[in-house]
């Protein structure tokens, strides 16, 4: 299993566009098993929009992305980038 910690720079957020393209993504990795993870207590399924929105995701918000499966390195790269990109 990878894991790694991102922070959210993203001015509004991880609202619904970026968990759709999150997800969107997630999903092309059928064989991983994707979380996130918020303040070391929440944890959600990174293929689960109504999970990821639930975390309440907010701008310099440090989030932990779990990966495990094949293609995690890909995943995780791929992933991670969308958890840093400001996307509006």
């Amino acid at each position: 299993m990878l894991s790694k910690t991102f922070t959210i720079v993203n001015p509004s957020g991880f609202h619904a566009r970026p968990t759709k393209l999150f997800v969107q993504k997630a999903t092309t990795f059928p064989d991983c098993e994707i979380f996130l993870i918020k303040n070391q207590t929440k944890k959600m399924n990174g293929k689960s929009s109504l999970g990821i929105l639930s975390l309440g995701i907010a701008h310099n918000d440090e989030i932990t992305l779990e990966v495990s499966g094949e293609r995690a390195e890909q995943a995780m790269e791929e992933l991670g980038g969308i958890l840093t990109a400001i996307l509006e």
